[in-house]
C-alpha cells in the first residue's frame, strides 16, 4: 500500500468527521468549512487537521470563518498547528493539542515479539476496570481505553493486569488505538507489546490503524510498536 493511498484513506475519515463538505487541498492554503456539528473538535471550537501537505479547518460560525480565512490562506501547514503562532494572529481563548496522527499498513508493520504472553480479554473484563483505576483519572481518560470496541490485549503481573491495548471502530474502516500501562510498570516496553497485538488484530480485520499521540512518551510507543520502518502519514 502506498503512502498516497494511506493518506487518502486517512483524509477520507477526517472529511467525514468534518460533517460539512470540505476537501484536503495542497493549493492556495487550507480549506475552511462552517460546520457547527464538526467532530474534529468539541462543540463551538475550531478544528484543524493537517495530513501530509494539506489540511482542513472547521469553524462553528460564519463570523469565525471570516477570522480564520486570512490565517488559513497565509500560514504554512506547520504554523496552523502551532498554538503560539496562532495566538499571534487570532484571538485564541484555549487550545486542545496539538497531537500527531500516525497510520500504517501491513507491509510496514513490524510486530513486537516479547517474552511475555499477551492475552485477549473482553473489553468489559474486571481487570481492565482495575487497571483504569490504578492509572488514575487523567491517564485513564487520555488513554481512551474505556471506549474501545475491540477485545483488549493485556499483560499480567500475577493476577493483575499491568498493560492493555485495544481500538475503537471509527468511520471509514479506521481502528483508533488506545493503550494504558500501570504507572509503576512503565518504561519496560509493555505498551509496545500490547499495542502491537492490537494493531495486528486491526490489520487482520482489514482496518486502518490510527494512533493519536501527544509528544513523548506516547509518540515513542506509536513509532516503536507500529511504524518502525517509516511514518506513512502524520497530522496534528
Amino acid at each position: 500500500m502506498t503512502t498516497d493511498f494511506l493518506l487518502d484513506r486517512a483524509r477520507n475519515l477526517w472529511v467525514e468527521l468534518a460533517v460539512k463538505s470540505v476537501q484536503f487541498s495542497s493549493l492556495d492554503g487550507v480549506n475552511v468549512a462552517v460546520s457547527p456539528e464538526s467532530q474534529l473538535c468539541p462543540p463551538l471550537w475550531t478544528g484543524i487537521v493537517v495530513l501530509g501537505d494539506a489540511g482542513i479547518v472547521t469553524v462553528p460560525s460564519g463570523h469565525i470563518a471570516e477570522q480564520m480565512a486570512g490565517p488559513a490562506r497565509k500560514l504554512s501547514r506547520a504554523e496552523l498547528v502551532d498554538a503560539d503562532r496562532l495566538r499571534e494572529v487570532l484571538p485564541v481563548l484555549d487550545v486542545l493539542g496539538p497531537a500527531s496522527l500516525f497510520y500504517l499498513d501491513r507491509a510496514d508493520f513490524q510486530p513486537v515479539h516479547a517474552g511475555a504472553a499477551v492475552e485477549e480479554v473482553p473489553r468489559d473484563d474486571d481487570g481492565l476496570a482495575a487497571l483504569l483505576a490504578r492509572a488514575g483519572e487523567e491517564d485513564a481518560g487520555e488513554s481512551g481505553l474505556e471506549d474501545i470496541t475491540s477485545p483488549a490485549y493485556v499483560l499480567r503481573d500475577g493476577d493483575d493486569l499491568v498493560a492493555a491495548a485495544g481500538y475503537r471502530a471509527w468511520p471509514q474502516s479506521v481502528a483508533h488505538l488506545s493503550v494504558l500501562v500501570a504507572p509503576d510498570c512503565r518504561g519496560r516496553g509493555l505498551a509496545r507489546t500490547v499495542a502491537s497485538a492490537a494493531v495486528a488484530r486491526a490489520l487482520d480485520a482489514g482496518l486502518l490503524p490510527q494512533w493519536r499521540a501527544r509528544p513523548h512518551p506516547s509518540k515513542r510507543v506509536a513509532l516503536g510498536a507500529c511504524l518502525s520502518n517509516r511514518q506513512p502519514a502524520c497530522g496534528s
